[in-house]
């Protein structure tokens, strides 16, 4: 059973709670970890912390897998993602990245948030794998992580979906230019050299983007 005080921190660290830390861990081997240990308390916090990793741009599904060494280790980690999927439905949490993150997974494994969707909404008892898990216990620690654990997670998802805005920035400008870009859109003041820069390169990649054919196009090449 994978269940030590390291872990217990970077768990806190991740959004649930056993243990105090500022400390910041790698999330794809805590998932790993909380998902070798067995352990139906840590399972329990296994939505809490995908939830909190995936809108902090920690978590990398093939990394969170190569640190599964067993086949049933990698079922179960698709099982308690398909799981979380279905918790956060049922809770009415609503994350951009849900779609992502259910597209990943294979079709049986597709079919299993369906039927832990049922179990949600009946808040009854289910099977995961060979463990019974609490629909009723797995809401309560949701909810409780929602309701204490400082922003709820819809305001905690807002905040990072900064984090796609800034790695959509990187791809059109140069980390100069997005620093100008920045600026001026927060509205500080810039250096005399800053705004004929801004004025001479980076307001005119501005005005393409804004151009609505332009975003139209965009749209259609990447559907």
């Amino acid at each position: 059973m994978v269940r030590d005080k390291d872990l217990s921190k970077r768990l806190s660290s991740l959004g649930f709670q056993l243990f105090e830390t500022e400390e910041a861990e790698d999330a794809n081997r805590t998932l790993a970890d909380v998902v070798r240990s067995h352990d139906l308390r840590l399972w329990e916090g296994f939505p809490v912390v995908l939830a909190n990793s995936v809108a902090k741009g920690l978590f990398d599904h093939d990394k969170t897998t190569d640190y599964l060494k067993t086949a049933i280790d990698r079922s179960y980690l698709e099982s308690l993602i398909a799981m979380s999927l279905a918790l956060y439905e049922a809770y009415g949490a609503r994350f951009s990245w849900t779609k992502i993150l259910r597209a990943s997974l294979s079709d049986e494994k597709k079919d299993e948030i369906n039927s832990f969707l049922k179990m949600f909404k009946r808040k009854s008892p289910f099977r995961l794998g060979s463990y019974r898990m609490s629909a009723d216990r797995l809401m309560t620690v949701f909810r409780n992580y929602s309701a204490h654990s400082g922003p709820k997670l819809n305001d905690l998802l807002s905040e990072r979906e900064e984090l796609g805005l800034e790695y959509a920035l990187s791809q059109v400008f140069s980390p100069k230019q997005k620093e100008l870009f920045l600026k001026k859109l927060k509205g500080e003041k810039l250096s005399k050299t800053e705004s004929e820069y801004f004025s001479r390169v980076v307001k005119k990649k501005v005005l393409s983007l804004a151009n609505t054919g332009l975003h139209h196009l965009a749209r259609r090449l990447v559907e």
